[in-house]
């Protein structure tokens, strides 16, 4: 028998995702579940315009290969040139080009420990090594990332600015002064995934021509369309350049393009859904409070409710959600991962929430 001659890179990667999807435990369970609340999406669901104009697209043509109009509509939304833009699909796949682009077998990439795995997925998979800092008080660190980066030449340093999974937050001013310590030749990449979500001032004022960071954003979390796979970057307009050399040209589909039209230049209902992400978190955080439960204050659209125990604590309090129809998801290092993350939702999808979580507390305590 003939087998594929895998690279040796290849070879000895593990055949696993960073995350493990909702559909994917349904089928082991056997059921779909009653509430959604580990995968940070949007259920309040995209603009009716985006909507409509998804539903009215040509689909048996290509997508825009330069996406021309979402750059434009984008551009002016920030106050920016489409030059300084690349749209991808989502941050993920934005993610895989930019460390094709940069990282080589043994090249130092620095993260957060405990911060986005598919990043680290990305890096892994292109032969980097990733050096990892902890968090100081539930938060990244910038001052620790950056002076791990120049104790290690790391090409690239990931910070998320509202961290994914704490949901907490560094005001933009304080990030703007921390890229004065950035070493020299690394380059800062800003997952800016949650900022939508975030408080005023979240976002650091910086020219979209610094050649230090990247600055990457999605539609997938307060503009409701994760399932069309659609985000952009902002860099100078050199970086954002050389994403022609390895990016799929033709990757992104024509609808989901047109729904990112359409929801950019849809900003009143955008301020709606912010609303209900802030509803929403007030409600987990009442329901955490109920329970003998403290949240930690979320700039995202998710929330991090503290089990007020250890890892394994966390983990027996989400299982027992599980058990119970709920999705939920946790952090994977200590001291984070005393904490399960719960998802903005419905009243509905969170009343069951509320209901599920005094059994699955009292199984975990009993165990």
């Amino acid at each position: 028998m003939i087998y594929a001659r895998l690279t040796p890179l290849a070879q000895r990667l593990p055949a696993n995702v960073p995350f493990v999807g909702p559909e994917a435990q349904e089928r082991v369970l056997g059921r779909p579940f009653k509430a959604r609340l580990g995968a940070n999406e949007n259920v309040f669901g995209p603009s009716p315009r985006a909507i409509a104009a998804m539903a009215e697209t040509e689909m048996w043509k290509y997508g825009d290969s330069e996406s021309v109009e979402l750059r434009a509509a984008l551009a002016e939304l920030h106050g920016i040139a489409p030059e300084n833009i690349i749209v991808g699909e989502g941050i993920d796949g934005l993610l895989g080009y930019l460390v094709r682009l940069l990282v080589g077998e043994g090249d130092a990439v620095v993260t957060s420990e405990g911060a986005y795995p598919t990043f680290n997925y990305h890096v892994t998979g292109f032969g980097g090594v990733l050096h990892r800092v902890p968090y100081r008080d539930d938060h990244e660190d910038p001052a620790r990332l950056f002076a791990k980066a120049a104790e290690v030449d790391a090409k690239l340093v990931y910070l998320a600015n509202p961290d994914n999974p704490m949901g907490t937050w560094h005001e933009g001013a304080a990030l703007a002064r921390a890229l004065d310590d950035l070493p020299q030749g690394s380059l800062l990449l800003l997952d800016e995934a949650y900022i939508e979500c975030a408080p005023e001032g979240t976002a650091p004022e910086l020219s979209a021509d610094d050649p230090r960071v990247i600055r990457m954003r999605t539609f997938s979390k307060a503009y409701g369309l994760a399932g069309a796979r659609i985000g952009y970057a902002i860099a100078a307009p050199e970086l954002i350049t050389a994403f022609h050399k390895v990016r799929n040209h033709f990757g992104l589909n024509r609808a989901a393009q047109a729904g990112a039209l359409a929801a950019v230049q849809d900003q009143s209902y955008l301020k709606e859904v912010q609303t209900k992400i802030a509803e929403a978190r007030r409600r987990i955080a009442q329901i955490a409070e109920e329970n003998g439960l403290s949240t930690l204050p979320s700039a995202a659209n998710f929330v991090a409710v503290d089990c007020g125990r250890d890892g394994a604590f966390a983990k027996a309090v989400l299982d027992a959600l599980v058990a119970r129809g709920i999705f939920v998801r946790m952090p994977f290092a200590a001291p984070q991962n005393r904490c399960i993350r719960i998802s903005c939702s419905t009243a509905e999808e969170l009343d069951h929430f509320a209901a599920a979580l005094p059994e699955a507390l009292a199984d975990a305590r009993g165990a």
